[in-house]
């Protein structure tokens, strides 16, 4: 069975589930010790808005955990006290459901992602990309001033679903979440946008990270629950 990945995000509404939701980024370890066939996770916050964004959104944290199995993912969203506690303390809980088909780099010195080069990819499959990276701290400030140049075309962009910054620290370790219409779409963005283009070279000139990653996943569910 292949491995598959789940990005949950949280939304908070309230100032007293705002503050439980952080102390949560520490306390919530414990809920993930020792499960079955779980082989990665972080536990994350968000940025305001979308896209990359080094200011905190107190309102939206997110979870991503790897699994060997769709069974062993499914018996944690149905089963785990984490969970029920999400449930509990939040408005809304989102789950994509993931299958990695593209992966390379580094996340705290592995690569989570297994990829199936089977996973029968259709044409109008929605695509979801992950991408993360620990930020140079000598290069912070140049990094972040360039951010509002390279994103604006991203939502600008007609196929682009949906788009949220999450990450393990502000400012330094970022990631980006991005649902797409479809891959023809995705490449057409990576490959015809004049500010991604640029972002790219920069990168490699500059050599901005200490650590990156980048993943592609086909989109196999989402599942939402909402009290509204």
């Amino acid at each position: 069975m292949s491995q598959v990945t789940c990005l949950t995000l949280v939304n908070y509404s309230g100032i007293k589930s705002k503050i439980w939701a952080f102390g949560m980024m520490q306390f919530g370890h414990k809920h993930l010790a020792n499960l079955d066939g779980l082989e990665f996770y972080k536990l994350m916050g968000s940025g305001k808005g979308d896209g990359f964004n080094p200011y905190p959104d107190w309102s939206t944290y997110s979870l991503l955990t790897v699994w060997s199995s769709q069974k062993q993912l499914d018996q944690f969203l149905d089963n785990n006290s984490l969970i029920d506690l999400y449930q509990g303390r939040g408005i809304k809980l989102t789950h994509y459901i993931l299958e990695p088909i593209k992966s390379h780099g580094m996340w705290s010195g592995v690569n989570p992602f297994k990829v199936n080069e089977d996973a029968g990819m259709k044409p109008e499959d929605n695509i979801c990309v992950i991408t993360r990276a620990t930020i140079k701290w000598n290069l912070l400030r140049r990094f972040w001033k360039y951010v509002p140049t390279s994103k604006q075309p991203l939502l600008d962009n007609p196929d682009l679903i949906y788009t949220k910054g999450i990450g393990e620290v502000p400012f330094l370790q970022m990631a980006t979440f991005s649902v797409w219409t479809n891959l023809d779409a995705l490449k057409r963005f990576a490959y015809q946008s004049k500010e991604h283009g640029t972002a790219i070279k920069m990168t490699r000139q500059l050599n901005w990270y200490k650590e990156e990653l980048f993943a592609r996943f086909k989109l196999l569910e989402t599942r939402v629950y909402s009290k509204s």
